[in-house]
């Protein structure tokens, strides 16, 4: 055997180890690579729910009672009654006469006026209940805005789930699954 053919046979065969050791390890760099996208950022969706409900209370009103003599004629008459009897004390003759017109007229008009005002003053109260609807806001989760880097391609996609530091990959496809492929 040849000097240089040994040297050529031993070259031959570390190179051959050597790149086939080097196919293996990037295959599995690769394949690795191929497994799973980086996650560059995650953003927590959320969503507003309103919610109507009833809110009832009771509230204590003042009424004025309905007036039973709406035009005061009662408080009028006994009020010109009142003043008329008082007018007729007073002076004789044709002023008497006159002082009993004179005050049946602002007795009339007196007895009317606290007629009206006793009336407004009749008051009572009552309890009423009032309702309204009022609306709840609540914010809830509603997934995740994921940006991902897989290879020198970049993306968005929205999950369910916050998938960590990276997202499984399956013949080229994202796993988006809560659950983990084996």
């Amino acid at each position: 055997m040849n000097k240089s053919f040994l040297i050529g046979a031993s070259t031959g065969g570390a190179l051959a180890v050597v790149v086939g050791a080097g196919a293996m390890v990037s295959h599995k760099l690769i394949h690795t690579a191929a497994r799973y996208a980086e996650v560059v950022q995650v953003v927590p969706l959320t969503r507003t729910v309103v919610t109507p409900r009833r809110v009832c209370r009771e509230v204590t009103l003042e009424r004025t009672r309905p007036a039973r003599d709406t035009h005061q004629i009662i408080g009028s008459i006994a009020g010109a009654l009142v003043g008329g009897l008082l007018g007729h004390q007073i002076g004789d003759g044709s002023g008497r006469a006159l002082a009993t017109v004179a005050g049946a007229a602002a007795g009339g008009y007196a007895g009317n006026r606290i007629e009206a005002r006793m009336q407004r003053g009749d008051t009572y109260t009552s309890t009423v209940r009032r309702c309204a609807t009022v609306y709840d806001r609540t914010v809830r989760p509603d997934g995740y805005q994921v940006r991902y880097r897989l290879g020198t391609k970049t993306g968005t996609v929205r999950m369910s789930h916050d998938p960590g530091q990276r997202i499984p990959v399956r013949n080229g496809q994202l796993v988006l699954s809560a659950a983990q492929p084996r």
